[in-house]
């Protein structure tokens, strides 16, 4: 009789669970038709029936891409929708900014939601990744010696490779992952590695030498989001507890390191202090950030109505504060609460995770999704000094956006492993 009662329980929050699914389903295919007309009214001169069936296109897809996870997948049907709504919002500003970019994020988009599938289908099938400790840390090396060997300088930091004239990618992005991979396959097999020196000690080892790669690179944003995840990780899996504070020593030491070695650094510790001070140059990014998201007010000037053009990577770094001048603060605010939403479905996903390497995998990426959006709001409100790295899904940029749909394909898949 209890039987009974519980599975007609069950089976009632899931009916609940796929009418909320397509509710939400539902609001964005709203919002993205309710873009495209706002689009088709600002450029109607030029927008011509190519553009119209191109971004009818991209609606279509975004909206299948949701209804494939609710009918292959057995997890958590809510983080694509967050995903999709988020690259929606974040599509929509680019493509007032500049239009040529938008399109080429719209290509990748359609990459990382191929990605995100094959990811997917590779982790239910194989089931060797908890026991590739050493394979995640050599993927990485030679990752990082790439950057040095091929990369570009771009904004201070050599962290860019370029392939051809049109192409280039960013090795951290993929290196995060298989950081995150690497912790998981460490914790999982912990009790094993206590009984030998070295691994007992390898993950610090890897670890530090990934953060002296990203100094040479001096690449301080990705530090953040390695040390932020490092810690965090530990505090929730590590049963020495003075490894934490000798980490939070030696990371205290570094950030005092980097601002003493690069200039770069200084310059934004300058301009976080006093921004005004420096408004005819380095401080001229950040007042206008100021001001465009002053000047949205609450619900925002109107898309291509307001001037985030007057901001240096309004599409990029800045694409928060371009999307509060025109969307207002309340979708900004509807974008950090995305964020959360995101990070809280991760979270809940470990929580509920019984195999130890998903559940540490889960932990890990919600992590990144977090202190990524957490360290860019901080820097465009003022909070923190400003870092180059990207919002995810919302700034434009290729390999962010690739590697931020493989994140979500291993997530989808760990919220399903338990099952």
């Amino acid at each position: 009789m209890i039987s009974k009662k519980l599975m007609s329980r069950f089976r009632t929050l899931t009916v609940n669970s796929h009418v909320t699914t397509k509710s939400i389903q539902g609001l964005l295919l709203f919002f993205q038709i309710l873009g495209l007309f706002l689009i088709m009214a600002r450029d109607f001169a030029n927008f011509d029936k190519t553009k119209l069936y191109f971004m009818i296109a991209l609606i279509g897809f975004v909206y299948i891409s949701g209804k494939l996870v609710q009918k292959f997948t057995r997890g958590d049907y809510y983080i694509m929708l967050i995903a999709n709504m988020l690259f929606s919002i974040g599509i929509l500003e680019i493509y007032r900014l500049n239009n040529k970019l938008a399109y080429r994020q719209i290509i990748w988009f359609c990459i990382g939601i191929v990605a995100f599938w094959v990811v997917y289908l590779i982790l239910k099938y194989v089931k060797i990744w908890s026991k590739m400790y050493y394979f995640y840390a050599g993927i990485s090396y030679l990752l990082f010696i790439a950057t040095f060997l091929f990369g570009r300088k771009i904004n201070g930091a050599k962290n860019w490779i370029r392939l051809g004239s049109n192409f280039a990618f960013q090795p951290s992005e993929l290196i995060k992952i298989a950081f995150v991979f690497l912790i998981a396959a460490f914790y999982k097999n912990r009790d094993k590695f206590e009984k030998d020196f070295f691994k007992k000690y390898s993950l610090h080892f890897f670890f530090y030498t990934f953060l002296g790669f990203l100094f040479l690179q001096k690449d301080l944003g990705t530090v953040l989001v390695f040390s932020g995840v490092f810690i965090f990780a530990q505090y929730m899996y590590e049963p020495h507890r003075k490894y934490i504070f000798v980490n939070l020593l030696i990371l205290s030491f570094g950030a005092v390191l980097g601002y003493v070695l690069f200039k770069h650094v200084k310059v934004r510790v300058k301009i976080w202090l006093d921004p005004f001070k420096y408004a005819d140059g380095m401080g001229y990014q950040i007042i206008q950030g100021f001001y465009a998201i002053a000047s949205g007010g609450f619900f925002g000037k109107g898309l291509g109505l307001g001037r985030p053009d007057y901001i240096p990577f309004a599409e990029s770094d800045y694409i928060f504060a371009s999307i509060c001048e025109e969307m207002g603060i309340l979708m900004g605010m509807g974008v950090v609460m995305l964020f959360l939403i995101l990070t809280y479905r991760g979270i809940k996903t470990s929580m509920e995770q019984h195999n130890k390497f998903y559940k540490y995998v889960a932990f890990c990426l919600s992590l990144i999704f977090a202190f990524q959006s957490l360290i860019m709001f901080g820097g465009i409100l003022k909070l923190i000094p400003l870092t180059g790295i990207t919002i995810p899904f919302v700034s434009y940029g290729g390999s962010s956006i690739l590697s931020s749909f493989i994140a979500l394909g291993i997530l989808q898949y760990a919220s399903e492993e338990n099952i």
